[in-house]
């Protein structure tokens, strides 16, 4: 197992670090009060310390969820769950193995290898929480690896919340030119008047990706060679010593901004309810009728340069011949700005926490995209116009029914016909059985703007599709109380676009279907767990997807309390694995994977072993991890991408509450 000293030397600080401070809370000599405390005294003698209420909902949403305190998978890579995969280092590009199409509709840019890095607003969480609320979380791995991770909220008073997220992601990784690094922030706000009548939702999220390009390995039989042990020395397709050993000469970068301002006026009656001696009350608005108005502004870049460029990388795109003592490059930047304006109109069923609601309107977008490449640029404007409604029930309470079905239409602009079909309903089973849920969803979309075009300063390639067609039908079931959740799913595919084994786009104009099934089965006997997850795919023949058939993780531990349940502990192995298949490639220079049959993955089943344990409010755990690769050679996660070797890591996730 590899690791630097560094590394050792970063865990110890930190473990001491954490013990110094529990220390030092235990010997320190308390102040004088400055006000008098005993209001802050029960009857018994005893401080009273309630619990904080810490709430957590979605937009457009009143289901409640709580902060994630588990402990028997914390120890699990981020941004790989469950069935991702990067290209061997924490950061870069990421292909689900578990097929899912794109989800887009209407005028998009169509960049998407680092959406499990990125915040979106549409799944941001916003907060209602009694007390201050923070929590901050640091990851180290072999080779300097590193995420730290801070979250505060807080409510300025009790309609009115306010939090922030910042996200660093660092890694040199275990080969050359690698380097990753990306900023991820969001702050969100909602706000209920004192009346209830009107409610506000506001969002700004922005993200940074940056990205050294080494092209991959060039000799995967290298990685068996004694002469290469140290993967570092590795041959990769980028390299170029004359511009640098550390940092490589093609880069890509992927930044976004996105501002959310969605406010609400509700037409109702306001219910008070007193509780047993009438020294407090409640009151709760019974919505009738409403009026939503919601605006997105958002501006996104994409850009990828070369500052060394090498004739033999771009023959399949252009033939050229680069003068290196010129310092010649390649050069392309894509960006797209767009700002959405809705109006709705809101009808509301029943009582309260068991609600019909239906809502009807129609938005207007403008969309601008800009292509550059280094002696000149290119713009397309389009305004657009559609129709959107939606019907919806929420389960809750346990026992409810729910259900919902929206829809959303283009009428015009470059995107009109496109369109948006999706309905579900389900049952909560009430008890801790789980719910179920059955649902459909259809959809027709034009081909993203980074399909259609793209340009350097040395050539041009356009093209227009056909519209995509996808339509999916599927079925869940979860039971926290049978430990057992599992589903089926299926798609079917028309006119998709893609990129060939050529790596230029191209449209499969038959249709093909994809089935998949998944099934999670947690077995526990006293204080041992196993955690079994399976899935299955099944792909027509033909068809341009490269999906393994088989996915496979079982993991086995001993979870207990210790020292009157101060402390609770997890500790156990996990084996991961999927079978052979023609996996998918990677084009650095479109960042996007791309179908090809040639290439077979056959991957040996990866393995970890980790320790968790959890103290009040401080996780942590420390992780071998790829520990395979002791026996055998690395994981290949696509041609000229294996992962990492075996590796320590160590992390934790620290929660204060004032």
């Amino acid at each position: 197992m590899r690791h630097t000293a560094g590394t050792i030397f970063s865990i110890s600080f930190l473990l001491l670090l954490f013990c110094g401070h529990a220390a030092f809370a235990q010997s320190t000599v308390p102040t004088v009060p400055t006000k008098d405390t005993n209001a802050n005294k029960s009857n018994t003698g005893t401080w009273k310390n309630p619990e904080p209420k810490i709430i957590i909902t979605k937009l457009n949403s009143d289901k409640e969820y709580k902060p994630d305190t588990g402990l028997h998978t914390y120890q699990r890579r981020p941004f790989t769950q469950p069935w991702y995969r990067d290209l061997g280092n924490i950061g870069s590009p990421v292909e689900n193995l578990f097929f899912t199409p794109e989800n887009r509709l209407g005028p998009t840019l169509g960049y998407h290898t680092f959406d499990v890095y990125r915040y979106q607003v549409d799944s941001l969480n916003f907060y209602n929480t009694t007390r201050p609320y923070s929590s901050f979380t640091f990851q180290l791995g072999s080779k300097l690896e590193q995420m730290a991770h801070i979250m505060v909220t807080e409510n300025i008073n009790p309609g009115w919340n306010f939090s922030f997220e910042y996200r660093k992601i660092n890694s040199p990784g275990y080969y050359k030119i690698q380097r990753t690094n990306h900023d991820n922030l969001n702050f969100t706000t909602n706000y209920q008047s004192k009346n209830k009548h009107y409610k506000i939702y506001g969002a700004l999220v922005y993200n940074k990706q940056q990205y050294d390009e080494n092209g991959g390995i060039v000799y995967d039989k290298e990685l068996d060679s004694a002469d290469f042990k140290n993967h570092k020395t590795l041959d990769v397709r980028f390299a170029n010593d004359g511009y640098s050993t550390t940092r490589s000469a093609v880069t890509t970068l992927q930044r976004d901004f996105t501002l959310l301002f969605q406010h609400s006026y509700a037409f109702g009656l306001i219910d008070t309810t007193y509780n047993a001696d009438s020294t407090h009350y409640t009151a709760t608005l019974i919505p009738r009728f409403g009026l939503t108005h919601k605006m997105e502004l958002s501006t996104e870049k994409y850009q990828y340069k070369d500052l060394r460029p090498d004739s033999n990388w771009y023959a399949n795109l252009f033939q050229h011949h680069f003068n290196v003592s010129a310092f010649d490059s390649v050069f392309t930047q894509q960006k797209w700005f767009w700002i959405d304006n809705r109006f709705l109109l809101n009808g509301f069923l029943g009582q309260p926490g068991k609600q019909l609601i239906f809502s009807a309107g129609a938005g207007n977008r403008y969309d601008q995209f800009t292509t550059s490449y280094a002696i000149g640029s290119n713009k397309d404007n389009i305004i657009s116009n559609y129709l959107i409604g939606e019907l919806k029930k929420e389960a809750l309470r346990p026992g409810q029914w729910y259900y919902q079905g929206n829809a959303q239409l283009f009428l015009t602009g470059n995107a009109a016909g496109d369109f948006l079909l999706n309905a579900f309903a389900g049952k909560d089973l009430g008890k801790n059985w789980g719910s179920i849920t059955a649902g459909f969803r259809q959809q027709l979309n034009s081909a993203p703007y980074n399909y259609t075009i793209y340009q350097n300063q040395y050539y041009k390639d356009t093209n227009s599709y056909s519209k995509e067609s996808i339509t999916q039908a599927y079925i869940m079931l979860e039971s926290p109380k049978l430990r057992f959740s599992g589903g089926a799913r299926e798609y079917l595919v028309g006119n998709y676009i893609y990129l060939d084994a050529t790596q230029q786009f191209n449209q499969y104009s038959s249709t093909f279907s994809l089935s998949q099934l998944w099934v999670r089965k947690l077995f526990k006997i006293g204080n041992i767990y196993l955690d079994n997850e399976l899935t299955f795919q099944q792909l027509q023949a033909g068809a341009p997807v490269n999906v393994p058939a088989v996915l496979g993780r079982h993991q086995l531990s001993i979870e207990s309390d210790l020292f009157n349940r101060a402390l609770r502990t997890a500790t156990g192995i996990e084996l991961r694995y999927h079978t052979s298949y023609y996996g998918a490639g990677y084009d650095p220079f479109f960042n996007r994977f791309y179908y090809q049959n040639s290439y077979y993955i056959a991957n040996k089943p990866e393995l970890s072993v980790f320790f968790n344990f959890r103290i009040k409010r401080f996780r942590a755990y420390v992780m071998g991890d790829q520990l395979q690769q002791l026996f055998v050679r690395n994981t290949i996660a696509a041609q000229g991408y294996p992962t990492q070797d075996a590796m320590l890591r160590f992390g934790f996730t620290w929660v204060l509450i004032n």
